[in-house]
């Protein structure tokens, strides 16, 4: 009996040892206030958007494009686009789920962002401004949308908004080449989508 309590005070010490430890690297370095700027990639700014399900009204351009709902994931990624590449998407609304068609193959034409969507994995390589959809969850039926800021033959670096620490506006996955496909090493990603025609900026 002494045996068993012992473990299971050596069980909870332990997790609140591991929890502690999680917060201290998760929790914010400052106090942030909602619109306050998190990183940019190409002058395109990422802004905080306080808790995960906040919206600060809707965004968008002077000639009534549907950007976005401030700060969400969708935001930021169509206001880099729009800013960016001056791209407007055929269907301008939507959760970032429904960035991705999953009955095209890789490849294919997506209409309805007018971007050329790939499948994880592909056999084409992703670049820097790819668009990546990641998969909903039980915790997040919207999906996620982000960018890809930089691309070496073994990782892909994203930025993003309203990803959660607002510390971390960037994440790095691996990235793998087997039997000529390209595949990014997560789970939730369904694939990444790019624009028609390459330019230069």
């Amino acid at each position: 009996m002494k045996k068993t309590v012992f473990l299971l005070l050596a069980i909870s010490a332990t997790s609140v040892l591991v929890f502690l430890l999680y917060q201290k690297n998760t929790a914010p370095t400052r106090n942030y206030q909602i619109g306050d700027r998190l990183d940019s990639l190409n002058n395109v700014v990422v802004y905080y958007n306080g808790g995960m399900g906040n919206v600060s009204g809707r965004n968008t351009s002077p000639d009534g494009y549907n950007i976005g709902l401030k700060y969400q994931c969708v935001e930021f990624v169509k206001r880099y686009y729009y800013e960016y590449y001056k791209h407007k998407m055929p269907n301008a609304y939507g959760n970032a789920i429904d960035f991705f068609n999953k009955d095209l193959k890789d490849g294919e034409l997506n209409k309805d962002r007018d971007l050329i969507q790939y499948t994880n994995p592909s056999k084409t390589k992703p670049q820097i401004g790819d668009l990546i959809v990641m998969d909903a969850t039980w915790t997040n039926e919207y999906g996620h949308v982000v960018i890809v800021s930089n691309v070496t033959e073994d990782e892909v670096e994203i930025i993003q908004q309203n990803a959660g620490n607002p510390d971390h506006p960037r994440d790095v996955f691996d990235l793998e080449q087997t039997d000529g496909l390209w595949e990014i090493d997560h789970s939730r990603i369904l694939g990444w989508l790019r624009m028609r025609k390459s330019a230069s900026f």
